[in-house]
């Protein structure tokens, strides 16, 4: 395991440099980061490290607090899935997006850190064992069906081992699960779907909870298995059997357990539940109660935007899944009430296809072709802020230095919290 850098601060700084690697804690070979800081929390902590050339140092800690360490580490390999899934988004997508879009990842310790889906495919034996001994809890699991061979069929893997047997056994030992299923209509739905909710609640508090999720397609499905999204009536029905099930629930588990995700809502066209229907929000990030976060927030932080007053031109940008909720619900209020000069459009999904409605999906492309017809609109461009990664890229790998430059007026790039957003723009 390489190091990165090292903390000026750190005992360890001037002696070890970027470029070591550690050899071994007390005696034992260490596996990933997260191997170290497990390792590292021993009373008494021997480490050796190697130099470039092979030239070992070892040094002795007593009582030491792990993160003064301060050594970060170059990025572990990502374990990858070898599933097929007959839903896989990975492989709806043409070539050109940003590299790590064809990242199949199945790595329990991004799970574990970071929230990921894994469907325990690839996890070994001995993968096991390390995450029950180092409670890497809680895991987060695409469960998708109870019934074995519909499992195996539905991710074309006839290796998979069972998968209620392998949940049981973590949570029998410490382990706590979020599951999910990706629903596909006339698949995993109906029957199966009352025989996947049934099994894993048997197993809470184990498995804590359940998302369901509409299937996501692309255009780009030459030769995959044939499936289609829900129609919304027939999401309307999931959404009716999912709030049966969770008065059920309530009643016997004290928890709603199951919820399906804000993409059935708006499929459907129905409201949102309240905020506190979500409970503790552990599947926030799987958008189960993101969009209701969203508007409560804006609602409890509204009365900070009083006073603004501004004759700029400003045009959000969003997909058509956000688009209903946010000009019933706020866009009235930012008119009205505040009379800001506020216009909202739906840039509709060119690159992915049509069926493809949520913002975090935009390219680039699309966004600055929409932009550019209504040029004369607006004075800032207002871009949701899902849309770009950490690099300011967007998914077509298009720089947000190029597409301001492109447009040739100004674009910012909004918050989660749209108040503060608001404030960026007008004052």
């Amino acid at each position: 395991m390489q190091i990165a850098t090292v903390d000026p601060k750190s005992p360890l700084f001037g002696y070890v440099r970027p470029g070591y690697s550690v050899v071994s804690i007390n005696g034992e070979r260490v596996l990933d980061e997260i191997d170290f800081r497990y390792k590292v929390t021993d009373e008494r902590i021997d480490i050796r490290f190697a130099d470039g050339k092979g030239k070992e140092i070892k040094f002795q800690f007593n009582e030491y607090i792990p993160d003064d360490l301060g050594l970060t580490f170059v990025s572990d390999k990502i374990r990858t899935c070898k599933n097929d899934c007959i839903f896989c988004f990975i492989v709806q997508q043409p070539q050109g997006m940003r590299r790590s879009l064809y990242t199949k990842d199945e790595d329990y310790r991004l799970s574990f850190t970071h929230g990921n889906f894994i469907t325990l495919s690839n996890t070994t034996d001995e993968d096991i064992e390390r995450i029950i001994e180092q409670r890497l809890s809680p895991l987060y699991v695409s469960v998708h069906a109870t019934d074995d061979k519909l499992r195996r069929c539905m991710l074309r893997n006839e290796k998979l081992a069972p998968i209620i047997p392998r949940l049981k056994y973590l949570g029998e030992n410490g382990i706590t699960i979020h599951s999910q299923v990706v629903l596909c209509p006339k698949i995993n739905d109906g029957d199966q779907l009352t025989r996947t909710i049934d099994e894993l609640a048997g197993l809470y508090p184990m498995v804590e909870t359940l998302a369901v999720v509409p299937v996501g397609l692309t255009k780009y499905r030459e030769n995959l298995a044939k499936l289609r999204t829900y129609a919304r009536d027939e999401a309307r029905d999931i959404i009716a059997y999912v709030n049966k099930r969770q008065s059920e629930f309530r009643k016997s588990l004290g928890t709603r357990f199951v919820w399906p995700s804000d993409e059935f809502y708006v499929i459907a066209e129905k409201n949102f539940p309240a905020l506190s229907d979500y409970e503790e929000m552990n599947q926030f990030e799987n958008g189960i109660g993101m969009i209701r976060e969203f508007i409560t927030k804006f609602n409890r932080r509204k009365n900070q935007l009083k006073g603004i007053k501004s004759n700029r031109r400003a045009l959000f940008v969003t997909g058509s899944s956000a688009y209903p909720f946010f000009s019933s619900m706020i866009l009235p209020y930012l008119t009205g009430n505040l009379g800001l000069n506020v216009e909202l459009d739906i840039v509709h999904n060119r690159f992915w296809g049509h069926s493809v409605t949520i913002s975090g999906l935009l390219t680039g492309q699309d966004i600055l072709r929409h932009a550019r017809k209504n040029i004369d609109r607006f004075e800032v461009l207002v871009l949701p802020p899902n849309c770009l990664n950490n690099d300011n890229l967007f998914l077509d790998n298009l720089s947000l230095e190029q597409f301001r430059n492109a447009l040739g007026k100004p674009v910012h790039v909004g918050q989660y919290n749209l108040a503060a957003t608001i404030k960026d723009v007008f004052q």
